[in-house]
């Protein structure tokens, strides 16, 4: 079973230190929560797990299952197994859907597959996602609404088979049904021993998706690690347990009080 291995990471962006010394392990087969107040490093991990070249990492290592991601280009992180579903999908122009799903899928490949395996493919995973087939012939997110490029997103997980999946807020803005069909399509890969590290300010996520253990980032690094209930505690008691508990301040001021405060105040915002 393959590990992502995340020891004493420190990484930049600008030239201002974001991640100060993250030290975490995801499992393949096994779904990590990653919360925190705003701003304090989620998505900068994940992006830096990915090889994302605004930013910087000035210390420390990354392995999955032993071997070096830092040393990897992007396309070589993907071929390993690493996948980022991004909070903010790019819009494509030029880049046909279906094209780009055939190239991603064949890369990793010895042989390309056929036409028809490809379509039979991409035809189970849209119905799945509860996609339209004909937005395969558009440009990749190009027109997409919101909800669109996130069930988008969750497609292109289903059909690349990575061992680790990092998922930036993929819950943003989805309504009740679409939340379902994205929770739903997780629940599934999940069975199939995907693993997952998730970011997310929605409790109703985490209940749906059941996360083996949590971990809580604070001032760039991971404060404290736990079990499911720790979604639950942050949930009534928001971030201040871990200052008067643990004796770490917290260094923004911008924190969200909780998760469920978080994911409200979303929903008026819409």
């Amino acid at each position: 079973m393959a590990i992502l291995h995340i020891e004493n990471l420190h990484v930049s962006v600008a030239g201002k230190e974001i991640l100060k010394g993250v030290t975490l392990d995801v499992e393949e087969g096994k779904t990590t929560a990653l919360v925190g107040p705003n701003g304090h490093g989620k998505s900068t991990l994940l992006f830096a797990l990915m090889g994302h070249p605004n930013y910087t990492v000035t210390e420390g290592s990354v392995t999955l299952d032993g071997q070096d991601v830092l040393s990897l280009s992007v396309d070589q992180r993907s071929k390993l197994g690493l996948f980022l579903a991004m909070q903010y999908p790019s819009e494509i122009p030029g880049v046909n859907s279906a094209d780009f799903l055939k190239a991603a899928m064949n890369v990793r490949r010895e042989k390309p597959m056929s036409l028809f395996q490809f379509y039979s493919k991409m035809q189970s995973a849209y119905k799945e996602m509860g996609i339209p087939f004909e937005m395969s012939t558009r440009n990749l997110n190009e027109g997409f609404s919101g909800g669109e490029k996130k069930r988008n997103e969750i497609l292109q997980l289903k059909l690349l088979e990575p061992r680790i999946a990092l998922l930036d807020e993929i819950d943003s803005g989805l309504d009740v049904d679409a939340l379902q069909v994205v929770s739903g399509a997780i629940r599934d890969e999940q069975k199939k021993g995907r693993g997952f590290l998730v970011v997310s300010h929605y409790a109703r996520l985490y209940d749906l998706i059941s996360p083996d253990n949590v971990a809580v980032m604070v001032n760039g690094r991971i404060a404290v690690t736990g079990g499911p209930d720790l979604v639950q505690k942050i949930d009534t008691q928001g971030y201040e347990w871990i200052k008067t508990e643990l004796g770490i301040p917290v260094e923004k001021e911008d924190v969200v009080v909780s998760i469920g405060t978080c994911a409200t105040k979303e929903a008026l915002k819409k």
